[in-house]
């Protein structure tokens, strides 16, 4: 063990890439090892002292859906009287509110509603758009959704909303891309492959999207390492991965219940997600999740990036999680951290700072 150590300290020391052989043996470091050597790639990807966030909101449309994911504290199923379908009165208040919070753009997202036609998201990205904000909106499973319900293809669906004004796509609805494990856990939503298909379409159409995890449930760390392959491959084909977001399951409120991974599994988890995405230029952490404290720990686990200061989060606060943290309270995050934060906008790109600076 001590050698097959060695060896993967030696190999991630010289920049080499890890094979598929190779990496289960990165579960067996100890996790400050693990963290050190995560920690070599991200100087290496990002030589400066520099964290970035965004500030933005996550707009949800919609909590009616089909999907019945079991993970899922937030849906209500069709006809429920909690179900909502958001007004244009409350949507302006949001935007003009995200707008005078100095927010770049909105995380649009919504369930697998079936009563809504597909006209319905074009306006919705262009009523968006007309506020001046980025819409980083719609995950693959809606995408799929869609293209099944209305009849057409994932190429016209995207092509369509590309024309509407979106701007990315974000990784949602990824889980874990095995099959097994999501036949347990959302058997109504897409297939890993569909997953896969409407990012690589997205990349193709030159759209930029991230990638996301939720690890922590039924899945093994082995298939934790075959999600991180398939990104991994896919990246190397197209480059359209501006970011990697792992984030653990919280069990709260939902039909699987169970007791959450802890902050030293997500360390782990992030570490090793770092070294084997080596293509994949930023890794973002999850305050949203493991609060203030751990993120600023997970900065010297190989992660870039704060994330979003979230002016709004429904999603993970229905689990009954509610780690909140204001634009102010992240720049402080980062600093005390022993970084420059520096804000940036959905496709990484850098923007001016209060204080002048931009990254």
């Amino acid at each position: 063990m001590k050698a097959e150590a060695a060896h993967l300290e030696d190999k991630l020391a010289a920049g080499a890439r890890l094979s598929r052989e190779e990496a289960p043996a990165l579960w067996d470091l100890d996790l400050l090892t693990l963290g050190r050597l995560a920690n070599q790639v991200r100087w290496r990807l990002h030589p400066e002292p520099r964290v970035t966030y965004v500030v933005d909101r996550n707009i949800n449309y919609t909590n009616v859906c089909v999907s019945g994911c079991r993970f899922c504290a937030f849906y209500r199923t069709p006809g429920s009287p909690e179900g909502f379908v958001l007004e244009e009165k409350t949507l302006r208040q949001k935007l003009e509110e995200t707008q005078a919070l100095g927010g770049s753009g909105v995380l649009l997202q919504g369930g697998l509603n079936p009563d809504l036609p597909f006209k319905y998201f074009e306006d919705l990205v262009r009523f968006i758009r007309g506020f001046g904000l980025h819409v980083h909106g719609f995950s693959p499973p809606e995408i799929v959704f869609w293209a099944r319900r209305h009849g057409l293809t994932i190429n016209q669906v995207l092509e369509r909303l590309l024309q509407a004004g979106l701007g990315s796509i974000p990784g949602g609805g990824a889980e874990i891309l095995v099959d097994r494990v999501r036949q347990a856990l959302s058997p109504h939503k897409c297939s890993a492959a569909e997953w896969l298909e409407v990012m690589a379409v997205a990349h193709g159409l030159g759209l930029k999207t991230t990638a996301t995890m939720m690890f922590g449930h039924l899945e093994t760390r082995e298939e934790r390492l075959e999600h991180l392959w398939r990104l991994r491959d896919l990246q190397d084909d197209t480059g359209g991965f501006t970011a990697f977001i792992p984030w653990s399951f919280q069990p709260q409120g939902t039909s699987l219940g169970g007791e959450a991974v802890g902050s030293w599994e997500y360390l782990k988890t992030l570490a090793v997600s770092r070294l084997v995405l080596d293509n994949i230029q930023n890794l973002q952490v999850s305050w949203v999740t493991q609060g203030g404290k751990i993120a600023q720990v997970a900065l010297n686990f190989g992660a870039n990036d704060f994330g979003s200061t979230m002016i709004e989060e429904n999603v993970v606060a229905a689990t009954g999680v509610s780690f909140r943290l204001s634009r102010e309270e992240i720049v402080r995050q980062i600093a005390t951290a022993g970084y420059d934060a520096r804000q940036r906008d959905h496709l990484y790109r850098g923007m001016e700072t209060g204080g002048g600076r931009s990254c």
